[in-house]
């Protein structure tokens, strides 16, 4: 199978024979508070992430109309899920204080914008790749936007047919793509996870394929790097038991920790493929085996 260039996200190269790109998926697990974004900045940071990413959202325009006036408890009172709405979103003095902080701690930062307006808020902001969210893969019109910004895309495909995603790539083009396999089941049990899709998305598109899992535990992200995926991202929270629809499928600091730990031993383990003798094996070769070729 001939491998794809990988694709260049800033300065990191995404793709075959490259450091599995890691991104700290924070979404709305801040919460609205710009002091709990940064300490998830924090912990990507420190855990060896390349990238954290949000959500950005206008709320009037991406939020269902038949969703709009549920009435929501929420830990700040009762609320219609619209003005739950507004109430977790970044402006834009919170994503530049966010930016800031990502940037003094050396990671990148994007978002899923789920709207046209919100591509240009990002766009403003000078993102270095915009993600397409699951849920956006038959938004044409956004689809349309972000291709007409030049950035790399980084497309997840949860829920998602080959003929939708085959429409979505028509648009959005191959040249700076990356697809991410993604079953959008939370929490994702295993027998949904169907890992093998990585390598059908790799000869369908000839591009570089990564992983955005919403799995409990660490074992299906780290196969998915056994099986070749050049990028894994995971939901991060300072605390599984907070308030929120993602937290509870999403990685504690320790849990990044540990697979970030794991992609790289997982890296060095993969070898390429040709059979050798490596020095480890002399000198059990001269103990153990009684006769030569």
């Amino acid at each position: 199978m001939t491998t794809a260039e990988p694709v260049a996200i800033g300065e990191h190269l995404v793709g075959a024979d490259q450091p599995v790109y890691v991104i700290g998926e924070i979404g709305l697990n801040h919460n609205g508070d710009v002091e709990i974004a940064k300490q998830l900045v924090d912990v990507a940071a420190e855990a060896g992430a390349q990238a954290v990413k949000f959500q950005k959202r206008t709320p009037e325009i991406s939020t269902p109309a038949a969703q709009r006036d549920q009435i929501r408890q929420t830990p700040w009172g009762e609320m219609t899920y619209l003005e739950y709405r507004y109430r977790v979103e970044f402006g834009r003095e919170q994503y530049q204080e966010v930016a800031r902080h990502a940037a003094a701690r050396g990671l990148q930062w994007f978002a899923s914008p789920w709207d046209v307006p919100s591509v240009e808020f990002l766009e403003e902001l000078d993102v270095v790749t915009h993600k397409v969210a699951s849920a956006s893969v038959t938004d044409h019109e956004l689809l349309r936007a972000l291709a007409a910004t030049g950035k790399p895309i980084i497309l997840s495909t949860g829920m998602s047919t080959l003929e939708q995603i085959d429409a979505a790539v028509e648009i959005v083009g191959t040249e700076r793509l990356v697809l991410m396999h993604a079953t959008s089941t939370y929490p994702l049990p295993p027998e949904e996870a169907n890992l093998r899709m990585i390598h059908t998305l790799q000869d369908r598109y000839r591009v570089p394929v990564g992983y955005s899992g919403h799995e409990r535990g660490l074992q299906i992200s780290i196969a998915a790097v056994a099986l070749g995926a050049v990028a894994v991202e995971r939901h991060i929270t300072l605390d599984r038991t907070m308030w929120g629809s993602d937290q509870a499928s999403s990685l504690e600091p320790s849990g990044l920790q540990h697979l970030v730990r794991d992609i790289r031993i997982i890296e060095q383990a993969m070898g390429d493929g040709v059979k050798r003798v490596f020095p480890g094996e002399l000198a059990p070769l001269s103990r153990l085996r009684r006769i030569g070729a």
